[in-house]
């Protein structure tokens, strides 16, 4: 393997292209037409355009990325996550074309892909699994809901973010919400299938990472806690989690190497579970990096981009169970365009000022640059930042005060919005579940712009010279030199 064909956008991009480059691989980039001038761009080593901004014709299109693969003499393609990071179709085509594909294999992905198989799977395997029918229910909905027992959750069998998932409290509203997920999951996933389980309440969301190399020799690198969510997505992630106890996390990192060596799992993968008050239950297996693989990284100090690649190649995994333990405290936060205070809403724009926060202990995986446009095409996540310390109150100080240092302005983001949610009391004291969010910031509201703001805001200006308050600034992109209105990302 010497030439890596990187099928992905941004930070992502980015960072897989920096782990090639550590193990001397060339890197071939692949971007559409508004992410011409994405980092990741100018990182690799070439570029192909693959068209428009549609992801069908672009990030989305086989035929077209397996035809770049090949007339650049790219040898492998890594997924990165989204897009068709977890499509059996895309690997089966990466495999069949004579290509690396930097992942678990085609039939992996389709096994973990399909919510009821996997569950099934989970249940031979001595996973627990959450109580509910075991299968596709196609008819029979109010009997089969009775059965479960309400409050029950209507889910898709395929896909995955929170897509296709509706609760539903009593039978009067069990039909509607039939409907109403069956449609979103053929929107997103082609797919309308559905599942019925119990509800789990308030549960943490809780995911380990595994690695398994070609042979089957399976590691855990020990537990995510992912339970701060908005529109079932997460947005801050830690490791370990401040719930387990070192009993637990051995228990469940135990069932998380059985979930991957009952399909013959190769390569990185996570293992997702809810959690609740000393019981765990098996959620779903994403098959590919995740967001928030950082963590992982800085708190066990193993580079799973880089291990990805070598198993790729063929090289042993020589990470022995015994040997992995956490050190310190790992925190990320995703950096979004978007407006919290207005229900999240994306908010694309022209990155006016862009000062990324630095110091021992800090991390930011990010795909933008001062000047870029951030469009509406494709998801807003704009970076992640990475904290890492000694213990969980000195890796929140730090995350916090590398926040105020996080200055964008152009786009409204959610960085205002972190740095709330990492000082509140309830956060603070690990008292987490999925519906952090709601329960604590319904009606959250930024306050006013920072001091940090405020000064970056005026360096926007040609020279970075100070200007009298009452003369407008010559640099057309400086906010005081709008008469109107302006809002700015911190």
């Amino acid at each position: 393997m010497r030439r890596v064909l990187v099928a992905n956008r941004g930070e992502i991009a980015c960072r897989i292209i920096r782990g090639c480059r550590e193990l001397d691989l060339a890197t071939v980039a692949v971007y559409s037409e508004p992410d011409s001038g994405s980092p990741h761009v100018r990182l690799a080593d070439d570029a192909v355009d693959l068209g428009p901004a549609t992801s069908a014709e672009s990030y989305l299109n086989v035929k077209k990325l397996i035809a770049v693969a090949r007339s650049t003499r790219a040898d492998a393609i890594h997924p990165g996550y989204g897009f068709l990071s977890e499509n059996g179709d895309f690997a089966a085509a990466v495999e069949e074309a004579g290509l690396v594909f930097i992942g678990p294999t085609a039939k992996t992905i389709r096994q973990m892909g399909d919510k009821s198989a996997a569950k099934a799977l989970m249940q031979v395997a001595g996973v627990p699994v959450i109580p509910g029918h075991a299968g596709i229910v196609e008819e029979g909905f109010a009997e089969i809901a009775a059965e479960t027992g309400y409050p029950l959750l209507v889910k898709a069998a395929a896909g995955g973010g929170g897509k296709g998932m509706r609760v539903v409290e009593n039978e009067d509203a069990l039909e509607a919400a039939v409907e109403a997920a069956r449609h979103e999951a053929e929107a997103a996933f082609g797919d309308g299938r559905l599942m019925l389980e119990q509800y789990i309440n308030r549960p943490r969301h809780i995911e380990v990472q595994i690695l398994a190399d070609n042979v089957g020799h399976t590691v855990h690198l020990g537990e995510r806690e992912c339970s701060v969510q908005r529109r079932h997505q997460k947005i801050i992630e830690e490791a370990p989690s401040p719930a387990l106890t070192p009993e637990l996390r051995e228990r469940m990192g135990a069932a998380a190497v059985a979930a991957a060596q009952a399909v013959d799992y190769r390569n990185a993968g996570t293992v997702e579970f809810l959690f609740q008050e000393g019981e765990f239950w098996f959620l779903e297996m994403n098959t590919r990096l995740q967001v928030e693989h950082g963590v992982t990284e800085l708190a066990y100090g193993v580079d799973l981009v880089k291990w990805q690649l070598r198993i790729a190649a063929g090289e042993r995994l020589t990470l022995q169970q015994a040997d992995i333990t956490p050190r310190g405290h790992a925190i990320e936060c995703r950096v979004y365009a978007e407006d919290p205070a207005r229900n999240f809403l994306p908010s694309p724009g022209r990155i006016r000022r862009l000062r990324e926060p630095a110091g021992p202990g800090i991390r930011v995986d990010s795909g933008i640059a001062e000047g870029q446009q951030i469009g509406s095409d494709y998801d807003p996540l704009l970076a992640k930042l990475l904290a890492h310390d000694a213990s969980r109150d000195d890796a929140l100080d730090r995350m916090t005060q590398a926040l105020r240092d996080y200055v964008i302005l152009g786009p409204t983001t959610n960085i205002a919005h972190l740095r709330a949610i990492l000082q509140h009391a309830a956060f603070r004291a690990g008292e987490l579940d999925t519906h952090f969010i709601e329960t604590h910031f319904a009606d959250w509201a930024p306050a006013a712009p920072p001091l940090e703001a405020l000064i970056a805001a005026g360096a926007t200006r040609s020279g970075g010279g100070r200007q009298p308050a009452q003369m407008p600034s010559r640099d057309p992109w400086s906010p005081w030199s709008s008469q109107g209105g302006w809002r700015q990302g911190v």
